[in-house]
């Protein structure tokens, strides 16, 4: 199958971590990675900017205000028809208080021992290590 024959639904993430280094991790809600932890993040709506796609999700899954900054990677996942052609970016939390909203059934702030201990979406370890932003607590 090549690649223009794929479906791919584009997604976007956040790589959040707080002033001491820990990960911003939500518990997913629903598939896909039900019950699973994962960055904040999910599908860019038609005609919205990946910026504005994060924004929208961090606040919706976690009650955190953010401000968007760089592209840190991207990864393909595989979906039910398809492909999800994730992006995640660094942000900064500017306001807000820490809750599970929308497709979370969890948030937390996690130290690399926490996260070690947990159950996380295929790969999410993977890339985090690749790109050096694993928690640093």
């Amino acid at each position: 199958m090549t690649a223009r024959n794929v479906h791919s639904i584009r997604c976007a993430g956040a790589i959040v971590h707080d002033s001491t280094g820990r990960l911003l991790l939500v518990r997913r809600a629903n598939p896909p990675g039900e019950g699973r932890w994962s960055i904040p993040g999910g599908r860019v709506e038609s005609g919205e900017a990946d910026e504005a796609a994060v924004t929208r999700e961090v606040a919706e899954e976690t009650g955190l205000s953010v401000t968007v900054g760089r592209l840190v990677g991207s990864v393909e996942r595989p979906a039910p028809n398809g492909v999800f052609a994730i992006f995640d970016y660094e942000c900064q939390v500017t306001s807000g208080v820490l809750r599970a909203g929308d497709d979370a059934s969890d948030a937390a702030w996690v130290d690399s021992a926490t996260l070690a201990t947990l159950e996380t979406t295929d790969g999410l370890l993977e890339a985090l290590s690749e790109w050096n932003c694993l928690p640093r607590a």
